[in-house]
Parts: C-alpha cells; structure tokens; sequence
C-alpha cells in the first residue's frame, strides 16, 4: 500500500495497474493451494491411463515401487487402484470378508466412504453404494452403506493387508472386489483386473505443479465435473482469473504471467508448511522431533472447530494423497497411525549425504505390522536408489526381530553386517521418513511407547 499512488481520492493510472496486479496474485496464490488437492487427484487419473487403467473398466494389482510417482505411497501392502465414474449411475463395490482397507475420494481428493477394515462393515464384507452428485433416482433403504460423492470421478484405493508376508495372496485379494451399477445397464461388462506392478508410472502433478499448466489442468477438471456447492466462494476466485465452468479458458499476457508467479509461490509456501511447519499440536512427543503426519480432524475433510484447518489440508495433499475420518483417529479402534521424521535430534534436516541411526524399542505397539518408509523431498516419493530398497518393514526385512529394541541405519553406505536393516540415501538429496502402524495399540498413543530420534553416525 505505501507504493500506491492517489490524487484528490483517486489512484493514479499506475496505482490501478498494480493494485489489480497485486490483488490478482494474492488471489491466484490462495486458489492455487486452495485447488493443489484437486490438480493431484486430476494427476492420479491421468496416471493411471498409461498403465492400462480405464475407469469403470479396467482395475489394477499394484506392489508399489518407486517406479511408481506416488506421494508418500508405500509398499507394506499391495494396493488395488480403481477409477470409477459415477456419470453412469450409482455404483456397488462389494467386499468379501477379509483384511481389506478400501478408501474412496472424488477428483477434489474430498473423502466420500471408508469401507473393509476401517468402514461400517468393519472388514466382515458388505455392499457399498457410490452415489454421484446429479442422481435423482430412488436409493434403495436397506442392504448397502450408502455414500454420497461430490464429483463422478471416484479415485478408489483398495489395501490387502499381506497376512504372514504373503503378498501374492493379497493381490489375490483384491481381485475379490466387485464392482457394479445399481440399476444394470445392457453396456456394462464385468471390470477386468491387470497387474501394474513394475510399470514405470507417475500420478502426481510434478510436471505442472510450478508452471502454467497447473492452471490449465484444473480448469479442463473444473469443466468436466459437477460443481460442489462447498466450493462456492472459491470457484468465485477462480472465475475472477478466468476459470469457470462452461467458459474456455483463455487468459491474456498478463494473466497468465501472474498465474505462472502464483504457481511458484503457492508451491513454495506449501513446500515451506510441509517441511518447515511451526504449528506446536505437529508435535508427537516433547523431547523428540517427530511430528504428527495428519493431525486430528472431526471428519476426513479437514474440518474441525467449526471452521476448515487450510494451514494442515494444505501441508498434507503436498506431501500426500487421499484423507479419511479413519487415518486423522487417534485411538487403538484406527486403522492406520502415521508419524513424520525429517529432522535429526539436533533438529538439522535429514541429509542424503549423512548416515544416521534411528533406535526403534520393541516391541513396537501394532496389532499388525509396522514399518519406515524412505521418501525424497523433491518427489514426496519412495527413495530411488541402486539398493533397490527404499523401507524397513516388519512383515519383510525386519521380520525375525528380537530384543528389546532394533537399531536402523540410514545413508549412502551401510554399516558393516547391518545391510539388512539400511536403506541407502542419496549425497546431495534431502529425504525424510512415514513411521506407520497398522493396528495401532494404546501405547502408540498415550506416549507410554516413543521411538528415538535419528542420530548422526560416522
């Protein structure tokens, strides 16, 4: 405000000129991170298309690697991707009994239904109804768990939990899912399933996340789908820059200069709330530097005290995908628990050129399995390496542990007779770690159970 200019009340024709300017970015950076979410969902289905996935069509297998992009994806079970579109009419997933984690969000990446394990049939197998946004037909009033979406498109993640390490009987698993319309139709055929294990993929939006074509792909999804009356005011920022439903989108030299600056800057604030995060509740335990992955929310959308939390929405779809009523819990009764490492005890960052030890006591309060995942900050993706190994899991490497605790080791070279429990790390590469529990117990959350933090060896 003190470089503006006003003569007799007026701005001066300068001042006009920059007040827009400056207006029209501070805007564009706040839809930017408001839309990161839905931009990344975009990116998953788009990434799923090389691969062989077709939605409604064609389901997937999938032990993840890091030849797959995936923002903070794991490899401790084998995932089931599934695209669905709802335009066809509501939609059935049916689950057989079993040790099956199922999550469904819309192309905005808002939750829509937690089903097996953690959902309403609590992993005994049920019927589950996907209803979309513009259905107006009757929704029968017994023997489905009716969900309600917001977008046709339906990114759905199935888990099969590899019981005793068998992760071929897991993948087997999720082929047991079925999925069907609700009023059948003469062109549906039965889903196939493909297994896109190894394939060379990438379903995040790394390639625009910085640059023009962020904005480019968020209009053509804002296009494509229903608009969700939750996003009202923030579709109304976004028309402001030239984005709206049923309009083309065609900004002039100077829009999309100020675009292509918002970009920048949204992804480095983000950047900045995802591995800078002052907030004191990302604490876990006073005396150690690991922080809380998600923090505590009244649903999976972020919610909580009456308002939206846009500070820990925006630090968790940079840094990961999809979000549930079921993963933010904090009790023995989730399905999941997830902490963030990325600082050492002295506070520095987790440097690829260093070699660390993380001492981990045992055992380790899961009623399941546990692991640590090594992730890259540049990529928020599993570690790349010539080890070809980016975790430490309970049900594989760590399986025959004793003791009373287990040391880890972490850097560009293992220690001497401690190759199985070291991921290699990259010189000149940041990294950082998810400490998950499956079956999380009390102890892993009353903080009568702690993990060290990572120490610097030479």
């Amino acid at each position: 405000m003190s470089d503006y200019e006003f003569k007799n009340g007026y701005p001066t024709p300068k001042t006009v000129q920059q007040s827009y300017d400056d207006a029209d970015l501070t805007r564009a950076i706040e839809a930017y991170k408001f839309f990161y979410p839905t931009v990344s969902g975009a990116a998953m289905i788009r990434g799923n298309e090389p691969v062989g996935l077709v939605p409604n069509r064609v389901f997937g297998t999938l032990a993840c690697s890091p030849d797959q992009l995936m923002f903070t994806g794991n490899s401790d079970t084998p995932y089931g991707p599934m695209d669905l579109d709802l335009s066809v009419g509501p939609l059935v997933i049916e689950l057989q009994p079993g040790p099956l984690i199922v999550c469904s969000i819309d192309v905005n990446q808002r939750w829509v239904a937690d089903m097996g394990l953690p959902g309403p049939d609590a992993g005994k197998g049920g019927k589950h109804l996907l209803v979309g946004p513009d259905y107006k037909g009757e929704i029968p009033a017994s023997g489905y768990y009716v969900h309600r979406a917001s977008s046709n498109l339906q990114i759905v993640g199935a888990r099969s939990l590899p019981v005793n390490g068998d992760v071929a009987g897991a993948k087997e698993r999720l082929k047991t899912i079925k999925v069907y319309p609700l009023n059948p139709t003469p062109d549906w055929t039965e889903p196939k399933w493909i297994d896109v294990t190894g394939k060379a993929q990438d379903t995040t939006p790394l390639e625009w996340e910085d640059n023009f074509q962020f904005w480019e792909v968020l209009a053509q999804t804002i296009n494509a789908e229903p608009l969700y009356e939750g996003y009202r005011n923030d579709y109304g920022k976004l028309a402001a820059l030239g984005i709206e439903k049923g309009k083309q989108f065609k900004p002039d030299s100077r829009m999309k200069r100020i675009l292509e600056e918002a970009a920048k800057v949204g992804n480095a604030q983000m950047r900045v709330q995802s591995f800078g995060d002052r907030r004191p509740d990302r604490i876990v335990w006073e005396d150690r530097k690991w922080e809380w992955a998600s923090l505590t929310f009244e649903d999976g959308d972020f919610n909580t005290q009456g308002r939206l939390d846009n500070d820990a929405r925006e630090k968790w779809f940079y840094q990961a995908i999809g979000a549930s009523p079921a993963m933010f819990r904090r009790d023995p009764q989730a399905g999941s628990l997830y902490w963030l490492g990325l600082r050492d005890r002295t506070g520095e960052y987790l440097d690829g050129s260093k070699s660390y030890r993380l001492t981990v006591p045992l055992p380790v309060p899961g009623k399941l399995f546990w692991s640590v995942t090594v992730y890259e900050t540049d990529t928020r993706s599993q570690i790349r390496n010539k080890s070809k190994k980016w975790a430490l899991r309970s049900l594989f490497e760590l399986r025959d542990l004793s003791g009373d605790s287990v040391d880890l080791y972490f850097g560009p070279q293992a220690p001497r007779g401690k190759e199985t429990s070291w991921v290699e790390t990259t010189p000149g590469k940041g990294w950082f770690v998810y400490f998950r529990i499956y079956g999380p117990e009390q102890a892993a959350f009353d903080k009568s159970w702690k993990p060290g933090d990572f120490e610097e060896v030479r």
